[in-house]
């Protein structure tokens, strides 16, 4: 099958679908994964269009790295895109590899992270990449959660990622976080192409539309949204009582408006995860949306879920329930 719709980053020649493979669950985050399942949810990415596909070192402590790049050997290289991240380097660690990594991911602690968004770190953070997934270049490399580390972002890792890019040993460069505060202010201060907005533009949630999109709208930078689902509220078509947000249970409040809203959802004939994928793209800055997948028919329900078609007067509807904010409906976009 031919490529999803893909978009450019800024000027860079780089082109994202928009619907982006997130690796995590490649690196066994929450629970094992086979090479096997790995390999198959890939080949039926690329079946199914995608060529984005997202990982980091964080991610299994460097399991989703060296599985994603296996699982793409052999793909036309000039054929797909692919995003890791820089700022935790993994160290060897002999004295823990008997235990479980203490970060989600079931893998052994045989290396521990450490921060560094040094220009020597982020150069060293991206070299390691490049040997455990075999690839020849990362087209996309983001600064991996600089909350706690601002000024070193600023002054030393963003740098050296210009100067990545101007040698062309990458074609983008950004940022992933979990807020947009502080991907406002790179967007707005700092030569980035791309961040990645983690949670805060979603069905549930719009704090980016106070900084994050509009800055980025104004500078021709590209948004790719992920944690789309707010870790598991939105991911099903009925709520269950069990249900994350965050990484915790969702409070009983949250749990409630999220049914409210899916019920609107039933009434305009799509499900909820469809509503809440359709939702992101609405926004003219968002130029991907990356979901992480674990499997072969996690990656078909995706795909199907992208392609939905979502009825424009469901946002009407909520905001008229006083489900979605005035200012969060599409036509306060434009």
């Amino acid at each position: 099958m031919s490529a999803l719709p893909s978009r450019e980053v800024r000027a860079t020649g780089v082109r994202l679908t928009g619907l982006g493979y997130g690796a995590a669950q490649a690196g066994n985050l929450y629970r094992a994964t086979t090479d096997a399942e790995t390999q198959e949810a890939v080949d039926a990415a690329w079946d199914a269009g995608v060529r984005y596909f997202d990982t980091a070192p964080h991610y299994g402590l460097g399991l989703s790295e060296r599985r994603l790049g296996a699982s793409l050997a052999g793909r036309p290289r000039d054929e797909y895109v692919v995003s890791t991240k820089v700022g935790r380097l993994l160290v060897p660690s002999p004295e823990t590899a008997h235990a479980k990594d203490p970060d989600m991911f079931d893998v052994p602690a045989a290396t521990r992270r450490v921060w560094d968004f040094s220009r020597d770190g982020v150069l060293r953070s991206l070299e390691a990449s490049l040997e455990r997934s075999g690839l020849d270049r990362v087209d996309v490399v983001y600064l991996h959660d600089p909350d706690d580390h601002e000024e070193q972002a600023f002054t030393e890792a963003v740098p050296a990622l210009v100067e990545l890019r101007d040698q062309g040993v990458v074609g983008a460069i950004g940022a992933g976080m979990n807020q947009s505060a502080m991907l406002a202010r790179l967007v707005t201060e700092a030569d980035v192409d791309v961040v990645m907005c983690a949670g805060r533009f979603t069905l549930l949630e719009q704090p980016a539309l106070a900084d994050l999109l509009p800055a980025a709208a104004a500078r021709g930078a590209s948004v790719v949204v992920a944690g789309v689902y707010n870790s598991g509220l939105l991911a099903r078509d009925v709520v269950p009582d069990d249900a994350t947000y965050d990484y915790a249970p969702a409070p009983a409040a949250l749990l409630d408006r999220t049914r409210r809203i899916a019920a609107a959802c039933a009434e305009h004939g799509v499900t909820l995860p469809q509503a809440a994928l359709a939702y992101v793209r609405t926004h003219p800055a968002v130029t991907s949306t990356v979901v992480g997948l674990r499997t072969a028919d996690q990656v078909r329900q995706a795909v199907d879920r992208h392609a939905a078609v979502v009825p424009a007067d469901l946002w009407t509807d909520l905001v008229g329930r006083g489900l979605l904010a005035p200012e969060a409906h599409p036509d306060a976009f434009a």
